[in-house]
């Protein structure tokens, strides 16, 4: 799985990642920005996310050759 560092261009991507951040945050974990501008978790997970603070995985895309639909053919 590739490692990133820079905000996810997906939408869904970046609010999955704040929000898993935002849970951190709220289980104690300390901000990796030195003077966070809101203390709400998710503001501060966003403002992580955006100063490329925060390294993520995602997960593989599957090969090209996979069907596209999803669905399955009997061979």
């Amino acid at each position: 799985m590739p490692v990133f560092t820079q905000a996810p261009e997906s939408q869904f991507a970046y609010v999955v990642v704040a929000g898993k951040r935002a849970r951190q945050l709220m289980s104690g974990a300390a901000p990796l920005v030195a003077n966070p501008r809101s203390q709400k978790p998710t503001r501060v997970a966003m403002e992580e996310l955006n100063a490329a603070q925060l390294e993520y995985r995602t997960p593989d895309l599957p090969e090209e050759d996979a069907d596209k639909d999803g669905k399955r053919h009997k061979e």
